[in-house]
């Protein structure tokens, strides 16, 4: 399996994304998807705004881990916050880190 594939949570097995029920945040949809990896739950989560051919994403992605699913996820979902509180719509546009 490549990196890219372990980072972003292609394993080809049944997707826990499905699953995830979205967290309505200051006008933001926050998806939480930690992703598995080694036995371990990596902060992962979609950060949405708007609707239909208007959305906007931005794939969260860190490098935090947790043995448990759901404490990855209810820390994907907190970081996300963090995120939304920090940098607002600028999230969208924002270079990655150099």
């Amino acid at each position: 399996m490549s990196l890219l594939s372990k980072l972003f949570g292609s394993s080809g097995g049944p997707s826990a994304k499905a699953n995830a029920e979205p967290v309505t945040y200051e006008g933001f949809r926050i998806t939480p998807q930690p992703i598995a990896e080694g036995g371990q739950h990596r902060i992962g989560a979609l950060i949405e705004k708007g609707e239909g051919d208007d959305v906007q994403r931005h794939n969260l992605v860190r490098a935090d881990t947790f043995s448990d699913r759901q404490a990855a996820s209810d820390a994907s979902v907190a970081k996300a916050k963090q995120m939304i509180d920090e940098q607002g719509d600028r999230l969208f546009s924002a270079p990655g880190p150099a």
